[in-house]
């Protein structure tokens, strides 16, 4: 989603370089008494439009909730592609990569069948959330298999690690 937030900030930053730039010439051809840039039935509809008219109000409706929905974007949290491994180096490993590599170690544990993993990133601590198919009473041993996975990563320090094991349904 980061590269569709970038494409819609360049839109939205080349449109407004070129009503400025529209503006400004507009502005200097008026000074020099000269006819503006736009073709003279534009300037006509530009120049009559009042703000009680439905399609101005329309048209600023629409380019106020474009920004809105720019705006939203560009605050919200994504999950990030890359967890980096420490401040200092510039390593890092790849989320989903970090999510297999702990999935299969959540899954080695014996009485696991089927493991998800979603790795969230607070500052450069790791969060790990594992959602797993097993005996409930093995909590303890996948969250080792964790650790040592982690450790084997170089993980940064870490908080805790979000556990759910779910007891596998039964054929009737």
């Amino acid at each position: 989603m980061r590269t569709a937030n970038r494409v819609a900030t360049l839109l939205l930053a080349v449109a407004l370089l070129a009503g400025g730039v529209l503006v400004a010439v507009a502005g200097l051809l008026a000074a020099l008494g000269r006819p503006g840039p736009l073709p003279a039935a534009w300037s006509a509809t530009l120049t009559t439009a009042r703000w009680r008219d439905a399609p101005v109000r329309a048209v600023a409706a629409g380019v106020t909730l474009l920004g809105l929905v720019v705006l939203a974007a560009e605050l919200r949290r994504w999950r990030p592609i890359r967890l980096r491994l420490a401040a200092d180096d510039g390593w890092h490993l790849h989320r989903r990569s970090v999510e297999r590599r702990l999935a299969r170690a959540a899954r080695s544990v014996p009485s696991v069948r089927r493991a998800r993993v979603r790795v969230r990133r607070r500052g450069d601590a790791w969060r790990p959330r594992v959602t797993a198919t097993g005996d409930p009473a093995a909590r303890a041993d996948v969250e080792f298999a964790l650790r040592r996975e982690l450790d084997r990563l170089a993980a940064p320090h870490r908080d805790r690690i979000e556990v759910r094991l779910v007891p596998a349904r039964r054929a009737t």
